[in-house]
């Protein structure tokens, strides 16, 4: 089997947790099957690389100057089309897979021209990240989701939460809904030097993230009051960047916290490791989290967590087991479980240790693979047995798979589209 995966970030270009997913995934897949990834390229990295059985095409995108977001993507997704439809001209793919709704169009294209089945991962929806839809691109970047969601076989999700979040948004049939969630490498957090990130002897709470709203690291600023009161020798640290770190930077200011309050800026894998074995507690008080997968990240760094009850987040983290979890968006709350974790040396400990036989046994990169591999099989045995045995045996060898998908596009397109209007 040969997978064509389409992602608009991947390492070395990374915005959020989306590249460092198709890098693992396509990891541990390869062990058994060919994977070609197809993304957009810096201007640094290779146009071609080969790690393993995963080969790296990296798209040029155009020389044109781009008005707006939207003619950006357009112009993105040509790029990738043009990419992955010459790939697939060379080399005879099984299924492609795309990786949210930057991709869409590319995606879609290279489904009909070469007929192959379509998987879709869906990693956040435009709705939930904004708590709704207020302007005409969330509106657009919605419809495209929908779009993308419309013409995959079948639809890939990491969490309970966001299992239901695109089953009413988009109005997809529950049996069209894989749930599979994403993964740790705990080795990826193992130190490569010793010693402290910081010469201090006060207890550090650690964030690490976008400074986005949807993060919550304003909610955690606002809770620091309330936490120095029970902990005098508290140290809160926000690590990343983003467009909120002006105004988080200022906030702490105002608040009287300035020698509280850390912001070291963008950090790279060792320093987040150090600060996570430093740290007395690793807080991440997200507003809206499909995954969490922050929360993995920390207990991989043998950190007790602290997280707001929402989304994937509510759903790793059992309270008093592996975590602890707080109300979304409420300081006090927050402030409460992160004095409680300080406080308590016994509790911290078994947290880390719970957590860590956690990460084992249910969040594998291998075991996460393995579930994916078998959405494909699964896939493809279907592809098959639909396929008239008076059609197939006039097929060349190997064109199965590409012929039944092109005969059953017309009854499936039909079928999805009287499930739109309730018929189905």
């Amino acid at each position: 089997m040969r997978v064509l995966m389409l992602t608009w970030e991947y390492p070395p270009v990374s915005v959020g947790g989306l590249g460092n997913h198709v890098y693992c995934l396509s990891k541990f897949l390869s062990q058994d099957i060919d994977i070609d990834i197809v993304t957009i390229g810096n201007g640094k990295a290779p146009a071609k690389e080969q790690d393993g059985r995963v080969t790296i095409y990296r798209a040029t995108e155009y020389p044109i100057r781009m008005p707006d977001f939207a003619t950006w993507v357009m112009q993105l997704n040509m790029a990738l089309a043009e990419k992955a439809i010459d790939l697939a001209g060379q080399r005879s793919y099984s299924i492609i897979h795309a990786h949210d709704w930057l991709v869409a169009y590319a995606a879609r294209m290279v489904k009909v021209v070469k007929s192959l089945p379509l998987v879709a991962t869906i990693h956040a929806t435009e709705a939930g990240r904004n708590q709704g839809l207020h302007n005409d691109l969330q509106h657009y970047i919605n419809s495209v989701e929908w779009w993308l969601t419309y013409e995959a076989w079948r639809v890939i999700v990491c969490s309970n939460h966001m299992f239901h979040e695109v089953k009413n948004q988009f109005q997809l049939p529950e049996d069209k809904i894989n749930i599979i969630p994403n993964g740790i490498d705990a080795t990826g957090f193992q130190l490569t030097a010793q010693g402290d990130v910081t010469n201090t002897d006060e207890a550090l709470i650690f964030f690490v993230g976008r400074l986005v709203r949807e993060k919550g690291s304003q909610i955690l600023l606002e809770a620091m009051p309330q936490i120095l009161t029970e902990v005098p020798g508290a140290r809160l640290v926000i690590a990343g960047k983003g467009p909120m770190r002006d105004e988080l930077v200022s906030r702490a200011y105002q608040m009287g916290l300035a020698d509280k309050v850390d912001f070291p800026g963008f950090i790279d894998d060792e320093t987040r490791n150090r600060f996570y074995r430093q740290a007395a507690a690793a807080v991440f008080p997200s507003l809206y989290e499909p995954f969490g997968i922050v929360a993995l990240e920390g207990m991989a760094g043998e950190t007790p967590v602290v997280v707001s009850d929402t989304g994937g987040l509510g759903e790793i983290v059992i309270h008093g087991v592996n975590g602890l979890k707080a109300l979304p968006g409420n300081p006090d709350s927050l402030a409460a479980n992160i004095v409680m974790l300080l406080n308590n040396r016994d509790l911290a400990e078994k947290l880390v240790d719970n957590a860590s036989r956690l990460i084992r046994e249910r969040y594998d990169w291998r075991v996460i693979a393995r579930d994916t591999a078998a959405v494909y099989r699964q896939i493809l045995s279907v592809q098959n047995d639909r396929l008239p045995s008076k059609i197939a045996a006039h097929l060349p060898d190997g064109d199965t798979d590409k012929a039944g998908a092109y005969q059953l596009r017309s009854s499936l397109m039909a079928q999805r589209l009287n499930f739109r209007k309730g018929e189905g």
